[in-house]
């Protein structure tokens, strides 16, 4: 074995918590981890353990990056830069904020009263919660490296060209007024952070984003429990299976109801996966829950007309489901 790969499975996959658990499980409890009760108890406890713990120091350091992007600065940077350049890096700093569909939002409104063109703010909208620097290391922890970047490439090239495609159709008509008179973009000098500031910021945000996604991670992992354990094969297999053409279909429909972010679905991703699911069918049901939540929608509709809404939506959904199929079609290259 590697260094590398010794340093993967102890680090990320968190090989000896998982081991620790198993000897709590079968020692303490009593119960064989290889049965469906012991099992399930054996992931809900090493999953939820090894999920904050990730996502405390992935989110401390994402947020220590970002608090040298503050909006003031982001929008900045962004009106330096003209066409699909400019989409582009729209999507890419939608990767620096580890924000769900809904609390982008308010950044969406604020960018677009700033004169940012639509396909920008649109291009950062579908990024930011559909791919943050976090996922990478919390995908890799949990499926590998090959499809961990195959994850973050896909999110940002349906982010840069959906909101492409939505620029390229000058739909500005179709966003609500009072977007455009919130207020007039003022230049301010936003503050200097020291070291000290940022360290607070970073902490603070671990906090309030753990306070915002603990319950969808407790959520989201009985739910995978119950799929490696409980779930007959017969059943996930028939459903979304590769054998069944639509599963990809089926898998963002069920998704787009949901209300969560990557955090919570990579529970139930590596359950699906585990039980024989193709990786482009999971893949398709996370960006559906991350990046086009009911939720989210439902808030999107207060600052968007209904043409534009559905205008987006069927251009995410496009995305999700040509990128599902691929990725089914190709999946022996990331076994």
């Amino acid at each position: 074995m590697g260094i590398f790969e010794w340093l993967n499975n102890q680090l990320l996959k968190m090989e000896w918590l998982s081991n620790l658990v198993r000897l709590l499980v079968e020692k303490v409890f009593g119960l064989d981890t290889t049965e469906r009760l012991g099992g399930s108890i054996h992931f809900f406890i090493y999953d939820v353990i090894k999920i904050f713990i990730l996502l405390a120091v992935l989110i401390f350091t994402v947020s220590y990056i970002q608090s040298h992007f503050p909006p003031e600065r982001t929008r900045k940077i962004l009106g330096r830069f003209k066409g699909i350049w400019a989409n582009t890096l729209g999507a890419l700093l939608g990767t620096l904020t580890p924000f769900c569909s809904c609390s982008s939002i308010p950044l969406f409104i604020g960018f677009t009263n700033a004169g940012l063109p639509i396909g920008v703010t649109f291009s950062f909208l579908i990024s930011s919660p559909l791919v943050d620097l976090a996922s990478v290391l919390l995908l890799a922890s949990i499926f590998n490296w090959k499809i961990a970047l195959a994850y973050v490439l896909v999110g940002i090239v349906l982010a840069v060209l959906g909101g492409t495609l939505i620029g390229r159709l000058r739909l500005e008509k179709y966003i609500e007024p009072f977007v455009y008179n919130a207020g007039k973009a003022v230049e301010i000098d936003t503050p200097e952070m020291t070291a000290r500031d940022r360290l607070s910021f970073a902490r603070d945000q671990v906090i309030e984003i753990i306070k915002r996604v603990w319950l969808y991670i407790l959520i989201g992992v009985g739910i995978g429990a119950a799929i490696h354990n409980w779930i007959p094969q017969e059943i996930i297999s028939a459903v979304l299976g590769e054998e069944n053409a639509f599963s990809v279909l089926i898998a963002t429909a069920v998704g787009v109801p949901m209300y969560a972010d990557i955090f919570g679905t990579l529970p139930i991703a590596e359950a699906l996966v585990a039980r024989g699911v193709g990786i482009g069918t999971v893949l398709s049901f996370m960006m559906a829950v991350t990046a086009l939540s009911l939720p989210s929608m439902i808030l999107l509709k207060k600052v968007v007309k209904t043409k534009l809404l559905l205008i987006f939506a069927g251009i995410v959904v496009a995305g999700i489901l040509i990128i599902g199929y691929a990725f089914n079609a190709l999946g022996f290259l990331f076994i």
